[in-house]
């Protein structure tokens, strides 16, 4: 079981990094993500060789959301989540309550929306009809 090493002036690679962290399924897709402009190091956009040592900040933009990361430890590979978790702090803000209310639900059978239910549905989704 690989164990995260916390030495001073440790440094790996951003891609191999958020892929032994768990951020990424694959490396190949973390290395893409990095090509791809989807992570920042310390607010600089990150290539994939980039190196990276402890107490720097990772932004990187995932399929479920954008992340903010401090390094605390480096893992030379992939580990369990619990091993994975030690090696970041995790400073993503809450997300949004009114982004995670539910989307309203026409009844089956109800047909295609009328212009009124229409102009509800939007003044229901902050949206002005005029």
């Amino acid at each position: 079981m690989p164990e995260p090493d916390v030495t001073p002036g440790a440094s790996m690679r951003v891609d191999v990094w958020l892929w032994a962290v768990r951020m990424f399924r694959a490396r190949s897709a973390a290395t893409a993500a990095a090509k791809g402009g989807h992570v920042h190091v310390d607010g600089a956009r990150a290539k994939p060789a980039q190196k990276i040592t402890a107490g720097q900040t990772i932004r990187v933009r995932t399929p479920g959301g954008e992340r903010i990361l401090v390094v605390r430890a480096m893992l030379s590979t992939r580990a369990g989540a619990p091993i994975a978790q030690q090696c970041y702090e995790d400073r993503t803000p809450p997300p949004d309550p009114a982004l995670r209310a539910p989307v309203p639900r026409r009844d089956k059978g109800m047909g295609r929306p009328t212009k009124k239910d229409r102009r509800d549905l939007d003044r229901l989704r902050g949206r002005s009809s005029r």
